[in-house]
């Protein structure tokens, strides 16, 4: 009787025991499919820029920046700046820039070419000024420098400053001035002068001849 009762018992807890296991794993399955259904969706990450990573790619377009050239200030400035430039150089007794510097290329009309002891020179007038200068290879200029002197012309380089700081270079060729109609005039009238010179001698030979016994 006592092994029967213990039987039954033992049956009893086995079944109890059984039945709070399944429990257990019923809840445990639950509690992980909840926790999977309610898994918060992925967030997109955004860089510091600001930028969507998954966003396509897109260069920025680049502001179009309106270039210009530099003009040069009018000769007055100029000049103000060159006797500027003068003091300081004789206050810190060094070589003191020329004349020039403060000139246009387009300022220069070329007067004369020479040949001197140090070579080459070339006789320039400032049209601003009407003042004239002598000048050497490697003279500089407010907007380009002298670069050699040939038998008719004198060859630049030309400088055009841009407004984003660049600077362009090209070769500018100016040749010698030529006569003005005044003196074109001048030489022809004193050309014809000389002629009746001439026809007046023959006129005063002819008679001599006449006069001369055969």
């Amino acid at each position: 009787m006592m092994n029967s009762i213990k039987i039954i018992r033992y049956s009893l807890a086995g079944i109890v025991l059984g039945i709070s296991v399944g429990n257990v794993r019923f809840v445990a399955t639950t509690h992980a499919q909840d926790t999977n259904n309610t898994k918060p969706a992925a967030t997109r990450r955004v860089r510091e820029g600001g930028r969507d990573p998954f966003r396509k790619f897109e260069p920025r377009r680049a502001s179009a920046k309106v270039i210009k050239k530099v003009w040069a200030p009018s000769i007055q400035e100029r000049i103000a700046q060159y006797k500027a430039q003068k003091v300081a150089a004789m206050k810190a007794r060094m070589v003191a820039p020329k004349p020039t510097t403060a000139l246009l290329l387009s300022e220069m009309e070329i007067v004369g070419i020479s040949r001197t002891p140090r070579g080459y020179a070339a006789i320039v007038e400032a049209t601003p000024i009407k003042l004239s200068y002598v000048i050497y290879p490697g003279e500089r200029f407010y907007d380009g420098q002298l670069v050699a002197i040939e038998d008719n012309r004198l060859v630049f380089r030309r400088e055009i400053v841009l407004s984003d700081g660049r600077r362009e270079r090209s070769v500018e060729v100016k040749a010698l001035r030529q006569p003005s109609a005044v003196n074109l005039m001048s030489a022809a009238k004193t050309a014809p002068a000389s002629l009746p010179l001439a026809e007046s001698d023959k006129s005063s030979e002819q008679p001599a001849a006449a006069a001369r016994p055969q």
